[in-house]
């Protein structure tokens, strides 16, 4: 994947097919009637190119990828202040361990206001590193959910209350007159990076659709994003694909559907069933962009004992394979959940440990099964990192703070 694809040429491939999560025909309906409404950039020959590229069970997956924040970082403002290239490529040989072929991560709006220069150079070694090993990246440039960017919420490294934050500040969303820096950093970026070979995907933010400032804001900030439009694709992490009937609005081309637990495996591929026929009347692919496990309990903060707060992609990863999903694992790294919330139940996530082993070595195979190779050599280790043990059950020896949503 390290040759130049433009943007028209990248959704003519469909690359990762779709997916798809609509709770009804009436649904599905919504979003066909949205996207006749929007000016299509999109020829009859790449919609049919689309289509014929449909899931293939005895085939690699096209798309396969990972969520990446260093282990140790608690938000993006920590991943790219605390910078450390060695760690970085370390991290990315791991990925590619898996014959992984795509990364999703994102930049830091609040660091790039403290140092752009620093910012730009740490990101073109992340670029190159990626490249390096033959993934390409989607990167995000602001992230809707988590707690206000606070100097003390930045900088916390505690692992009972280091937080995700989001960006920009709430005060900067609310405020028109504030908008001159947010609409700087976009076309900063885009400037720079808007046809860069080694992107795959340019993502304006992280689920927007769950606060009204949020989407307001972003539909403006949108505008910029579109303006700048280079050979590269653009996208919102959504939460569902209803969400993405406003974002195809926006000008976004690709749609993305995050759903990181289900109860039952019935209950997953019901989804993707229903994702395959909304990749036959939606010219646009859609990514499976967060995935984790098979777990007990409605909802995301659904009470969990010991046994469901660890990880356990092999419950999933054979299902999302067989529906061909272009998608990425929550997260490359072993770390306490992103949200603190969960954390308070012990939750951890991830793949590989700092030094290499991993969580689980059934789960490293059948992510890696993904790409029609499912031999894993490695080291296994089901243990919480000492650095992070604190919030294991019986090890919390302080009140946990509030909750956020979600992670």
């Amino acid at each position: 994947m390290s040759q130049h694809t433009s943007r028209r040429q990248f959704l003519a491939l469909g690359v990762g097919t779709v997916v798809g999560g609509l709770p009804s025909d009436t649904a599905l309906q919504s979003v066909d009637a949205e996207r006749d409404d929007t000016s299509g950039t999109q020829s009859g020959d790449a919609r049919s190119q689309i289509l014929t590229n449909l899931p293939n069970a005895d085939g690699p997956v096209a798309l396969r990828g990972a969520i990446y924040v260093p282990a140790r970082a608690f938000n993006r403002y920590q991943m790219w202040k605390d910078y450390d290239r060695a760690v970085i490529e370390r991290d990315l040989g791991y990925a590619a361990r898996l014959n992984l072929n795509a990364i999703r991560t994102w930049m830091s709006y609040a660091y790039w206001l403290e140092d752009p220069e620093g910012h730009e150079e740490r990101l073109d070694h992340f670029l190159d590193a990626a490249a390096d090993r033959d993934m390409r990246v989607v990167l995000g440039l602001h992230d809707s959910v988590g707690r206000e960017p606070t100097y003390e919420n930045l900088i916390d490294d505690d692992p009972l209350t280091g937080v995700h934050t989001f960006s920009p500040a709430t005060r900067t969303m609310r405020n028109e007159r504030l908008w001159t820096k947010p609409r700087e950093y976009i076309r900063w970026f885009m400037q720079r990076y808007r046809s860069d070979s080694r992107l795959l995907a340019i993502e304006l933010t992280n689920e927007p659709g769950w606060d009204r400032k949020d989407v307001e804001f972003m539909a403006k900030m949108a505008n910029t994003l579109t303006a700048y439009r280079g050979d590269l694709p653009l996208t919102v992490g959504a939460t569902s694909l209803t969400n993405n009937t406003r974002y195809l609005d926006w000008g976004m081309d690709i749609l993305q559907f995050h759903y990181n637990f289900a109860q039952t495996p019935a209950q997953y591929r019901r989804t993707l069933r229903l994702a395959n026929r909304i990749a036959s009347q939606v010219d646009a692919p859609v990514w499976l962009s967060e995935w984790q496990r098979i777990r007990p309990g409605e909802g995301f903060f659904a009470n969990v004992d010991d046994k469901s707060a660890v990880p356990d992609y092999s419950s999933l990863a054979p299902i999302i394979a067989d529906a061909g999903i272009g998608n990425f694992f929550w997260s490359l790294m072993v770390k306490p959940a992103y949200s603190v919330r969960l954390r308070r139940m012990g939750v951890i996530n991830g793949l590989f440990h700092e030094d290499g082993t991993v969580w689980s070595r059934d789960d490293a195979s059948a992510i890696k099964a993904m790409s029609g190779d499912p031999t894993f050599e490695g080291r296994e280790r089901r243990e919480f990192p000492e650095w992070a043990a604190k919030i294991k059950p019986g090890r919390r020896d302080v009140e946990m703070p509030g909750t956020e949503y979600p992670r």
